[in-house]
């Protein structure tokens, strides 16, 4: 007698609450969007919201908040799947913030814009009247983030307090919020880095060259190795140098470093993390090294 396994694997189960969540914030929520950086986790967000609705459009914009320091693979990709999804993509401009005296630019060598983006996520979202917005944050990328909600409450002022969050019973979630509140979603809260890249794997997900091995010129500090671009600025102590490197994790270029990898295929990519024991974000950028709590002062104020 024929025997079916029907067995579900861990990517499945993922992928199914993933879905689920999606689906429950298309149906509950008037005005989402999806944060999509042209990231690797922005990336698998993005290929479940065309699962959760083929064979129908994805149901809500896109949105990017781009600092202008970002990397052009990155920027390249980002462009070119949003085009090839037909998904309306929003940009929201930090430098634009800057030019409107929203915030004002850092400063000497340390000098960075990631902060600022913060301001400028909360205006965009005001100025297009979300109410939800998709992002990729993992709990396994650092202690800010792990004791983070499914469905995450912000006031109308776009913070984050860990008193008016609300409880998540088995998969039912509370998405009531008055004018001028809105709730941040991650639907990829329970996966870890290696879960996302055996989805890219399994699914054959096209990501940036950026996260493959290459030869690049880049400096060190802090025991960090950033790129040599118009955008960070370089002491005389900090001498350029060829290296075979890699992206763990996208982002702005003067806070994001390179790690080196010769890592060129998905399965590389797999044996490499599988055997590390520091943290994506621990190992890659210098905004969440400053200190334990930078992620969580980030939260309070309104960016993650």
């Amino acid at each position: 007698m024929l025997q079916r396994d029907y067995t579900t694997s861990q990517l499945d189960v993922l992928e199914a609450e993933a879905i689920h969540i999606m689906r429950e914030v298309a149906a509950e929520f008037e005005r989402p969007c999806l944060l999509f950086s042209g990231g690797k986790d922005s990336i698998v967000m993005l290929r479940i919201a065309e699962k959760a609705f083929w064979p129908a459009a994805i149901p809500f914009p896109l949105m990017h908040v781009d600092t202008g320091h970002n990397f052009d693979e990155v920027i390249e990709f980002r462009d070119r799947r949003s085009a090839e999804l037909g998904a309306r993509l929003i940009v929201a401009s930090v430098q634009d913030s800057i030019d409107q005296g929203r915030v004002v630019e850092e400063t000497g060598r340390r000098a960075s814009r990631n902060r600022l983006q913060t301001t400028t996520l909360l205006d965009a979202i005001e100025e297009h009247e979300f109410d939800a917005v998709f992002g990729g944050a993992r709990r396994d990328e650092e202690k800010a983030r792990a004791k983070e909600r499914v469905f995450s409450f912000r006031d109308d002022f776009g913070q984050w307090d860990p008193k008016n969050q609300r409880p998540e019973l088995w998969s039912l979630y509370n998405s009531r919020i008055r004018k001028g509140e809105h709730i941040r979603v991650f639907p990829l809260s329970n996966w870890t880095e290696l879960d996302v890249w055996d989805y890219i794997r399994r699914e054959g997900i096209e990501i940036p060259s950026i996260y493959f091995a290459h030869t690049r010129k880049v400096f060190e500090r802090d025991g960090m190795l950033l790129p040599d671009a118009d955008v960070v600025q370089r002491g005389e102590d900090e001498p350029l140098f060829e290296s075979v490197v890699r992206y763990r994790t996208v982002g702005d270029m003067t806070c994001t470093g390179a790690v080196q990898s010769t890592a060129a295929t998905v399965e590389e990519i797999i044996e490499e993390i599988a055997a590390t024991r520091i943290t994506e974000r621990g190992a890659t950028r210098a905004d969440d090294r400053s200190s334990e709590a930078a992620m969580e002062d980030r939260k309070r104020e309104g960016y993650f």
